[in-house]
């Protein structure tokens, strides 16, 4: 038994977040809760698996008010990872046509931002911001939970 509390006290430890950076340029209707639709338009699931330890019960972003939801409908915003392929475009443009406005759009990973490894891929459209305006980026490669919740953080300001 002794072995759980000394986990559990690591893991207090870990679960530390860093301090959010400025604000970011957000609507003042999208302060305090953040519900997201992740899309997916490329990536190698690097960051995938970083977003879901930012969710996950160590970094737990859920506690600085952002969600994911399941519907474009029903979130705030748009949190994009991967590059643009050929054929995400038109999902990616869909996707955030169907986000009711005011919205946040969040570039989360490098390939995201400067299209990563895959620049000259032959079914590479652009980065994210070629296709929708980005209010947030997250950079790294992948990026870790620790940015992802500060990213986070800077637009829901808790």
């Amino acid at each position: 038994m002794g072995w759980l509390r000394t986990m559990l006290r690591i893991g207090r430890v870990a679960e530390a977040a860093p301090e959010p950076p400025p604000a970011a340029k957000t609507p003042a209707a999208l302060r305090g809760s953040l519900q997201l639709r992740h899309v997916d338009v490329g990536s190698c699931n690097g960051c995938e698996i970083e977003i879901s330890g930012a969710f996950g019960p160590v970094y737990d972003a859920e506690r600085y008010g952002a969600r994911l939801v399941a519907s474009p409908r029903h979130a705030d915003g748009l949190l994009v990872t991967g590059v643009v392929t050929r054929n995400m475009a038109e999902a990616l443009r869909r996707t955030h046509t169907a986000t009711p406005t005011p919205n946040v759009v969040i570039a989360c990973g490098d390939c995201a931002l400067h299209k990563g490894l895959f620049a000259d891929a032959y079914g590479v459209v652009g980065a994210v911001r070629d296709l929708v305006d980005v209010d947030v980026e997250i950079p790294g490669c992948p990026p870790p939970p620790e940015a992802i919740v500060a990213a986070l953080r800077s637009v829901t300001g808790r």
